[in-house]
């Protein structure tokens, strides 16, 4: 009896130790061999993920592709909501008007102003205009034949595209066509002026019922949405109105202040059509980086006739003023909108232009700014080992 009460828990023990060591070596096996059933189904729903976002990324592309030119007028009717709102809620905040009679006024004191503008000026800028055009013009011809005289200015202008005037590319001579492009480029807009004017009251017009009630618009797109998504959407609405409101008066500022210091720089130095050059010159600094060069050239072409000296100090008063606006004005200006890298920048111009055209140039970068604020508020912030 005793030598069998040892044998029996020898036993029940041993008989355990036997079967649990299947039972351990499974797991590990499987974790070493054939993958678990999460790790498959996490990878399912990984691969799954990615086509989704592909598939979405296609249909993006291919609908502004196709639908380009509309998406550009719907963009722009919401910029120009934007404005109105944001111009209607600062009377709001400090007139504590109701925001149907701030929305009002905003409306009455921009059409009053349009109207003051025209009735005042209209005269005096359409022979600036004209002027600014004949001089350009001229300018034009005594470049070219200076070129033809000049065996380096042959070299360049044989190398020139056909678009910027090649002789070998369209029959005439060199920069022919590059003068006719500058020189001509507000006829050419007249010519379209039936078309550039339709588009742009649909935009004032959209805008402005946009404006009139801006949560029935908000709310029709966040009924598209599911409910569970609905919250987290009205926020991303709201941070990219705010966003674009920000860009759009931040820009306006520093278009502002770029066409006054271009205005008054060239009147120092004693470029004829100062005035015009200084309102182009802002008008184009709406247009980050590229813009800048747009509306530098014609003050150039201009500075040209007067001489080196005066072309050399036009050069460096728009280099001034561009390193002004680009390290010490946009980054106290824009410090509320999107920062956004020259890089992206400049490429997010190019992308838009070759996609939607001029168009998409002009509203490349308030469309950037949107869709950067709306990717910071999805994604989630890099934690301070993660980034480089």
């Amino acid at each position: 009896m005793s030598s069998e009460h040892p044998s029996g828990p020898s036993e029940q023990v041993s008989a355990p130790s036997h079967a649990a060591t299947p039972d351990e070596t499974a797991p590990h096996g499987a974790s070493h061999g054939t993958p678990s059933a999460t790790a498959i189904v996490g990878k399912q729903v990984d691969a799954l993920r990615m086509l989704r976002i592909s598939l979405s990324t296609v249909a993006a592309g291919m609908l502004i592709w196709l639908l380009g030119d509309v998406m550009m007028v719907i963009f722009a009717s919401v910029l120009c909501a934007v404005v109105l709102h944001g111009l209607s809620a600062l009377l709001v905040r400090h007139l504590r008007l109701s925001y149907a009679w701030a929305l009002a006024l905003v409306v009455v004191a921009v059409i009053s102003s349009v109207v003051l503008l025209v009735w005042n000026s209209g005269p005096s800028i359409a022979n600036e205009v004209m002027r600014l055009q004949e001089a350009l013009r001229q300018q034009e011809t005594a470049l070219r034949q200076t070129m033809q005289n000049s065996p380096t200015g042959q070299l360049i202008a044989k190398y020139l595209p056909s678009s910027l005037g090649n002789p070998q590319g369209g029959g005439e001579s060199s920069l022919a066509s590059l003068g006719s492009r500058l020189a001509g480029s507000m006829t050419g807009m007249l010519g379209s002026a039936f078309g550039a004017l339709g588009t742009i009251l649909v935009v004032l017009i959209a805008g402005l019922y946009f404006a009139m009630s801006p949560s029935t618009y908000a709310n029709g797109l966040l009924r598209l949405v599911p409910p569970p998504r609905r919250q987290h959407m009205r926020g991303l609405m709201i941070r990219a109105g705010r966003t674009l409101w920000a860009w759009v008066a931040g820009q306006s500022l520093d278009m502002l202040v770029v066409g006054t210091l271009s205005a008054l720089g060239l009147w120092f130095i004693g470029v004829p059509l100062a005035l015009a050059l200084g309102v182009l010159a802002g008008l184009c600094n709406f247009i980050p980086y590229i813009g800048a060069i747009m509306g530098a050239v014609p003050a150039l072409l201009l500075a040209l006739s007067l001489g080196t000296r005066e072309t050399v100090m036009v050069a460096a008063l728009y280099a001034t003023i561009q390193f002004l606006e680009g390290n010490v004005l946009a980054p106290v200006i824009q410090r509320h909108a999107v920062q956004m890298p020259p890089a992206l920048t400049v490429l997010s111009q190019t992308l838009f232009g070759a996609i939607l055209g001029f168009p998409g140039l002009i509203l490349a970068s308030p469309l950037t700014a949107v869709l950067l604020s709306i990717l910071d508020g999805v994604t989630p912030a890099l934690s301070e080992k993660d980034r480089l």
